[in-house]
């Protein structure tokens, strides 16, 4: 049987055709070698059957990459890493707020603002080179849960009034000139037709194109401490309590390790995996 003849079951429900290709470009994305990726997918290939779940595929390449490198393991977990930054928004706020500092804005997180009809509380306000950017993130913890066009349409409007008295207040020193949101999910075509006509931007997991979330950690190495495949869950939701929420923030902080009782030679194998990860990676 042709692999790509099996039908497969997406997290939606919808069933669809096996992909080699998008097995491929997911592995290639971590990093590994050409003869480990051969390899995954041969084992991978030889377990397909119809109405298997890509949560199973996933499953057993990530197990497969496991054995070979943890650090591969946890870059090919990213997207559902990021799920478990839940259940609430607050540590995906400070996610976003992360990569956009990494990316030259000075932000803050959870500010109220003033509109030119009420008040606002805006997840993060960002400000680069005289200019300020209000960004709204919403948050799925399940997968198969897209922003409609609704969320572009109620963010449109809350930006523009806030805009409307930012730059009339001489107190302001920038120019409130952008609005963003930001999903860990996907937006539906008429959300994304919205944004474009608005001039509002609209970053998610894949969007835009080769500049996407998953595309931003990558280039920048900006991952979150839920990839970690050496941590427990346990660890995880302390680190992230204590606002810790970047891998890299574990390098200069090993003491929070430390504060969890976590043994010298197992810290040294997180802190390695760490390493890995971060590497190589530069700052826009």
């Amino acid at each position: 049987m042709e692999a790509n003849t099996i039908d497969i079951i997406k997290t939606s429900g919808k069933t669809v055709k096996f992909s080699l290709n998008k097995l491929r470009a997911s592995l290639k994305r971590t990093g590994a070698d050409s003869q480990t990726i051969t390899e995954i997918i041969n084992k991978v290939r030889d377990e397909l059957y119809h109405g298997i779940s890509t949560n199973e595929i996933y499953n057993r390449a990530y197990a497969l990459l496991k054995r070979k490198k943890s650090y591969l393991a946890s870059k090919y977990k990213l997207k559902k890493a990021i799920y478990e930054l839940g259940p609430t928004g607050f540590p995906f706020e400070r996610f976003v707020s992360s990569i956009l500092t990494y990316s030259g804005y000075r932000t803050e997180v959870g500010k109220i603002l003033q509109g030119q009809c009420v008040t606002h509380e805006i997840d993060i306000v960002a400000h680069k080179n005289n200019e300020t950017t209000i960004v709204e993130c919403k948050f799925h913890n399940e997968e198969g849960l897209n922003c409609n066009v609704k969320i572009p349409l109620y963010i449109n409007s809350r930006y523009k009034d806030v805009q409307a008295h930012w730059n009339r207040n001489s107190k302001n020193t920038s120019v409130l000139t952008k609005g963003w949101v930001v999903t860990n999910t996907r937006f539906t075509e008429d959300a994304i037709q919205y944004g474009n006509c608005t001039d509002l931007y609209l970053l998610s997991w894949d969007y835009p194109k080769d500049d996407g979330l998953k595309d931003r950690i990558d280039r920048l190495g900006l991952y979150p401490i839920t990839v970690s495949t050496l941590l427990t869950k346990r660890e995880k939701q302390f680190l992230l309590s204590r606002d810790v929420v970047l891998c890299r923030e574990l390098i200069d902080d090993v003491f929070y390790l430390d504060h969890l009782g976590i043994s010298e030679i197992r810290k040294e194998k997180i802190t390695n995996e760490i390493k890995m990860l971060c590497k190589n990676q530069n700052h826009e």
